[in-house]
């Protein structure tokens, strides 16, 4: 699935570089910025910033998981961004009003 239509960047080589990226250093704080350095991209208009927040934080969870981290803390916290990217994120679009019109 196609993530970044600026870039032409796929869901797969998003989540590959997730991991080379984790499995350079687990504990690091990945953020898209991070993502498309790793790639020798970058965030053009950043419409798929969120998308790609959303994978970080999925393979973050399942890397941790599958390589037998018992630390109950990194999944409470991926939650809690969950959370409060729900919270934040999806009441406010772009940080427009509802009247804002482009053209």
């Amino acid at each position: 699935m196609l993530v970044c239509h600026c870039n032409i960047i796929t869901q797969k080589e998003i989540e590959n570089t997730i991991v080379e990226l984790l499995d350079a250093d687990p504990w690091q704080l990945v953020v898209p910025a991070k993502v498309y350095h790793a790639m020798k991209k970058r965030g053009r208009c950043c419409g798929c910033f969120p998308n790609v927040v959303e994978t970080i934080i999925k393979v973050t969870e399942e890397y941790h998981l599958r390589h037998g981290s018992d630390d109950s803390d990194a999944v409470s916290f991926i939650d809690r961004v969950r959370s409060l990217r729900h919270e934040y994120g999806s009441s406010r679009h772009e940080g427009r009003h509802k009247g804002h019109r482009a053209a």
